[in-house]
């Protein structure tokens, strides 16, 4: 039997088991997500609308909610195979040093130049965008991993590049922002004078720090005011969660391979993409009555669109030019505290994510940022990986659950994903080692501003 197997430390697939194709958990979903709308006239967007910022077969992607699975092209799966299939690991170490009963697996995404799962979707979105003979993309990024991975991507297939950086992240992290440069990227600090949306937050905001709200929108607006151009997401959008399922496409066919059956499965969540693309395969089996799992949404305690937000339409940014998303947000004014260190700094969540939580498919919890680091050290003092900060907070609730696993006896079987290395975020450890890292946890006050500046929609 397959459950009489020893399970390995690390789980490979071949090759010739990676996904074929991406899954769309919205198909198997009874209450859909709600459509975009366009902001002036709070109809549904229409295809020709979003095509003026996205690729073609992304805005077919988008808007899609019915067909269950998309072919991967051929050349995306070749992309793949250089850091693909990637492993499904045993905790065994950890285990040992929480002595606990419980039994802990995690998907780890960081073994790639970018250093995160980024590249799942970053390939793709290139991929289309060279498949319509476009020049160059626009993106932003927050901690850096999207910029990173879309100028990679965008070398490979001979795109130019421009990437908007959250400005306290450009200044925290130079070295992430030079692999982007080295992968050919134009890097720019958001909010920045470039653009009249940027100069328009930094007259509203002298001195900001940026946020991946103001980003987006000076990346919006590069796109559709230079010709051959489009803009493309890392995060939050359907199409990127998408795309992402082929982490726990892969993460099931590891399961399945030891006939192993997780009790919960973990992760965290800034925009949705990595959770909402771990978690599709585990959901549509809920969502089918084919299984059971108990599924976690770890966010950070300084920016809680869902434990603290409220679900409402509301822009996907700060400059208010994008459309309007029906998700769990603090508002698209709401701006994270500085000292906040990671990324999962975007005010809203993935609508898919939201609507699952709404139907309450999946719970979520909220979690400090020195006991994310605490826990980030824990693992890799046994587990030998230094953990990205976003990663760190779903294995600081893993450790909890497995802390509880040892108070009761239970043998739970715990499945997270590690979505990318932190060797670029050695500015934050410093502070924590130094114990200079602050929790902020914002008032009720702090986030009513956030609220008022909420879109009136009676949808």
């Amino acid at each position: 039997m397959a459950e009489n197997k020893k399970i390995p430390y690390k789980i490979y697939l071949e090759e010739r088991e990676m996904p074929t194709q991406w899954y769309n958990v919205r198909a198997d979903m009874k209450n859909k997500p709600a459509p975009l709308l366009n902001p002036a006239t709070l109809e549904p967007m229409k295809p020709e609308e979003l095509e003026h910022v996205f690729c073609k077969e992304l805005v077919q992607q988008e808007l899609d909610d019915t067909t269950p699975y998309f072919d991967i092209p051929q050349e995306i799966r070749d992309f793949y195979k250089m850091y693909r299939p990637s492993p499904l690991v045993r905790a065994y170490c950890l285990e040992k040093a929480l002595d606990t009963p419980a039994k802990i697996y995690y998907k780890f995404e960081g073994n790639n130049t970018s250093g995160s799962h980024k590249l799942n979707s970053a390939i793709a979105q290139a991929y289309y965008a060279k498949k319509q003979g476009l020049k160059g993309v626009t993106t932003e990024t927050g901690a850096g991993q999207w910029g990173t991975a879309l100028s990679m991507a965008c070398s490979y297939f001979d795109l130019d590049c421009r990437v908007y950086m959250v400005k306290c992240s450009y200044e925290q992290k130079p070295f992430r922002r030079e692999v982007m440069r080295t992968y050919g990227a134009q890097v720019t600090p958001s909010p920045s004078e470039t653009t009249a949306v940027g100069r328009k937050i930094l007259e509203a905001h002298p001195g900001t720090t940026g946020s991946l709200g103001c980003a987006i929108s000076e990346a919006v607006e590069d796109a559709t005011t230079h010709e051959g151009y489009r803009y493309v997401l890392g995060s939050v959008l359907s199409q990127v969660l998408l795309h992402q399922t082929v982490i726990g496409l892969e993460t099931k066919a590891a399961l399945d391979k030891y006939g192993i059956k997780p009790d919960m499965i973990i992760g965290c969540a800034g925009g949705g993409s990595n959770l909402g693309g771990l978690i599709s395969p585990f959901v549509g089996e809920k969502l089918r009555g084919e299984a059971d799992y108990r599924i976690i949404a770890v966010e950070p305690a300084s920016c809680p669109s869902l434990t603290r937000g409220k679900y409402a339409y509301d822009f996907c940014d700060t400059g208010m030019v994008c459309p309007l998303a029906k998700m769990y947000t603090l508002g698209s004014g709401f701006i994270p505290s500085p000292n906040h260190a990671g990324g999962l700094r975007y005010h809203g969540m993935s609508s898919i994510v939201s609507q699952l939580y709404d139907d309450k498919l999946l719970e979520a919890v909220s979690v400090e940022q020195t006991s994310v680091f605490e826990a980030a050290e824990r693992f890799a003092r046994v587990e030998g990986i230094l953990p990205a900060p976003e990663s760190s907070h779903a294995i600081k609730v893993a450790i909890d659950e497995a802390l509880k696993c040892k108070e009761t006896g239970e043998e739970k079987t715990i499945v997270f994903g590690l979505t990318g290395t932190g060797y670029f975020d050695m500015v934050a450890y410093g502070k924590y080692n130094d114990g200079e890292m602050l929790d902020y946890i914002p008032t009720d006050e702090d986030l009513a501003v956030g609220f008022a500046g909420l879109p009136k929609v009676d949808k």
